[in-house]
């Protein structure tokens, strides 16, 4: 069982999400200024970083969550990824997912991941 950072502004995304990981323990950050604070406090496994979101995008979270630690996994999700999948893997991204996902490709990602 992981401890797993799920971020995004859509709560049917989160929703979503945190039904595919059942099992694991989930937080829930609604955007990029939330992800860097629950990140510090929770240190989770792994994060997954929506794209486009108010008052912080993903892009500056996930540099600002891998100032703090460079070792982090985050992970992002995303409807626009050809347009914001690389600029999210130039911020430090391990891996791009595009929505619509999959339960297998969420859980591919995790065992790859943890």
């Amino acid at each position: 069982m992981a401890k797993i950072l799920i971020v995004d502004d859509d709560v049917t995304v989160r929703e979503v999400l945190k039904v595919m990981l059942d099992g694991h323990t989930i937080m829930e950050a609604t955007n990029g200024m939330e992800a860097v604070r629950y990140y510090k406090f929770f240190k989770p496994e792994i994060v997954f970083m929506d794209v486009m979101m108010p008052e912080m995008d993903g892009v500056e979270a996930t540099k600002k969550i891998l100032e703090y630690d460079p070792s982090a996994k985050i992970i992002a999700i995303t409807a626009f990824a050809v347009k914001k999948g690389q600029e999210m893997l130039d911020a430090g991204a391990v891996e791009v997912l595009e929505k619509p996902f999959t339960r297998k490709s969420i859980n591919d990602l995790i065992k790859k991941y943890l």
